[in-house]
């Protein structure tokens, strides 16, 4: 049996509007009056720093791990990988890059949704300073926005693990294909919950090319669990605090220390922070506005005068 049939499921993922909106958990609709509020705090801060999570990338379907009921951990039986495991263990590391093989094409054409798109149109405008993101999908760059900062890096780019070579993730999917011809059906099969079920003998047989400068092991440029964000990206971000005037965090739980980093660095300077996001965050107490809403409910909304025209 050729692997595409073992691994034949039926994904609605990435179909339409009903399917992106599967990965976004449960609601209640935007007040308007928190909408004004939000747009005076930007009104009055013109270089403000955006902190964008997972929150905003589950409108353009792509789980995120923590989200109640559908979020990756409530959906399936998957756990983000942990640096160590893929450093240490082959089999790791072959099970890691064969189920982002068969992922990697519906992943790579995930569209930007109405927020992504309209933080590109604020950055234009000169609304806000630049985006910080902890998601790794490109979908900020996807949207048009030019000053952004990847915390976690970007599953876009795979990296040596022992010298400088890096090579784009499309041209590595090439490679892979062509180490991988059982795999030919398998790369559009997807489940609907974002996970990946390949059987063992499929995932014993993966050939992972190895560093054509050095012979070294590959892995996308992301910062996995228990790794560390290099230090230059930290001070960076660091530095674009400073230069702020406030922070507006969007989809973003804080849980992560990375993210809630930066809410207490502006909190330091004394400076403002707005947050939007349908649950609760780790840094609630510390927000000057907290809206507790689906981002794409709010921030698409923001400065859109023709909307304005229409309501007057």
């Amino acid at each position: 049996m050729r692997v595409g049939q073992l691994l034949r499921f039926r994904s609605t993922a990435f179909r339409g509007s009903t399917a992106r909106q599967e990965y976004v958990p449960h609601h209640k609709p935007v007040v308007e009056d928190d909408i004004k509020r939000l747009e005076d705090f930007l009104m009055s801060k013109p270089n403000v720093l955006v902190l964008t999570g997972a929150g905003i990338s589950t409108e353009s379907g792509i789980p995120d791990y923590r989200s109640e009921g559908v979020g990756l951990y409530a959906r399936s039986n998957h756990k983000p990988v942990q640096h160590m495991e893929f450093v240490k263990s082959s089999a790791v590391r072959k099970r890691y890059w064969a189920r982002n093989f068969v992922g990697w094409p519906k992943f790579s054409a995930t569209q930007p949704n109405a927020t992504h798109h309209a933080l590109a149109r604020f950055e234009r405008e000169e609304r806000v300073q630049a985006v910080v993101t902890q998601n790794v999908d490109r979908l900020h760059s996807k949207a048009g926005s030019r000053n952004v900062v990847e915390v976690h890096g970007s599953g876009y780019v795979v990296k040596c693990l022992s010298c400088e070579y890096r090579i784009d993730r499309h041209e590595f999917q090439s490679i892979l294909a062509s180490l991988n011809p059982a795999f030919k059906d398998a790369p559009d099969m997807i489940r609907p919950d974002g996970d990946v079920e390949i059987p063992l003998e499929y995932i014993e047989n993966f050939q992972i090319p190895e560093c054509t400068q050095c012979g070294g092991d590959l892995k996308p440029e992301i910062v996995f669990f228990g790794d560390s964000v290099p230090r230059s990206r930290l001070d960076e971000i660091a530095g674009m605090v400073y230069n702020s005037d406030g922070l507006l965090v969007l989809g973003s739980s804080l849980l992560v220390f990375s993210g809630y980093r930066v809410v207490l660095q502006t909190k330091d300077l004394k400076l403002p922070v707005a947050i939007v996001n349908i649950g609760d965050t780790r840094a609630d107490h510390l927000a000057d506005i907290k809206i507790s809403a689906k981002c794409g409910d709010v921030i698409p909304k923001l400065f859109d005068f023709r909307s304005s025209k229409r309501a007057s």
